[in-house]
């Protein structure tokens, strides 16, 4: 049997070949390339083929090419937080389908879409927090994460989420929401509903409070449930008065032709009697 080479020495070539392609001013070891700090404009060249973790952090990278970064397909863990990236995600994560962890925290987005992320089936860890202007996630923007276990959107410009955006991911196991002005009228009730009887864990709970309106502000949220679900269960607003009076006045209108009609017919039968 011919001699099996030493592992440390195995361990050396599998790093200098790897070394090999390494990008400029990042590090390289076996499988991982990180590139942090390291005030980087652009997205990487000379990213080896067969790297599983990608770290690209407290850079100013404000674009990620999506051709470029579909050549790694086997990517696991990307970690591109404090960066500037912003609105062209869309399509971006298409080609990495097997990644498991992504880190788009502190950078610049404004909204998630159905396109996002909707090829990331096997995305467990997916970490957008403090990004202050992000707005708006759609409905149903994680449908097809159905493997994600760890989300965390806190601290940004949330005012509001639909509830089956969270509550039909059925790994879903920790859910950060810290740090955001959620707007607590009666279209967020279901979803303060949910948070009640989810098993799924908060982090800094006491941090998920309302801020708007101003009477319901710092107002955490089971105290805002209990207070909502006073007002919106008793309380009218004028579209319903309005829909009310219409309701009433054409019940009104319909009995007095109804009355009318049957008097004109009263008089007609007399007439030819």
């Amino acid at each position: 049997m011919c001699p099996s080479w030493p592992l440390s020495l195995v361990f050396l070539l599998e790093m200098a070949s790897e070394g090999i392609n390494c990008p400029s001013r990042c590090s390289c070891q076996y499988l991982e390339v990180n590139c942090t700090g390291q005030q980087l404009q652009q997205f990487p060249v000379d990213i080896p083929l067969d790297t599983r973790q990608l770290i690209l952090a407290a850079n100013n990278i404000s674009y990620l090419p999506a051709v470029e970064l579909s050549l790694l397909a086997d990517l696991v863990y990307l970690d591109c937080g404090k960066n500037l990236l912003g609105d062209d995600l869309d399509f971006t994560f298409n080609g990495v389908a097997k990644l498991v962890y992504l880190d788009l925290s502190f950078n610049n987005l404004t909204q998630i879409t159905l396109s996002t992320f909707c090829h990331l089936v096997s995305l467990v860890v997916l970490i957008i927090s403090d990004n202050p202007n992000l707005v708006a996630i759609e409905k149903d923007a994680f449908a097809n994460n159905t493997s994600l276990r760890h989300l965390d959107v806190s601290r940004t410009g949330l005012t509001f989420l639909d509830t089956s955006t969270v509550q039909d991911l059925p790994s879903l196991r920790l859910l950060g929401l810290s740090g955001n002005p959620w707007h607590c009228n009666c279209s967020f009730l279901d979803f303060i509903a949910w948070m009640m009887e989810s098993d799924v864990h908060f982090p800094d709970a006491d941090n998920i409070t309302c801020y708007t309106p101003a009477g319901l502000r710092a107002l955490r949220m089971p105290a805002a449930k209990a207070q909502l679900h006073f007002s919106c269960l008793s309380q009218l607003y004028r579209q319903d008065y309005v829909f009310l009076s219409l309701v009433g006045f054409c019940m009104f209108l319909a009995g007095t032709m109804a009355a009318l009609l049957a008097g004109v017919c009263a008089v007609v039968y007399k007439a030819r009697a």
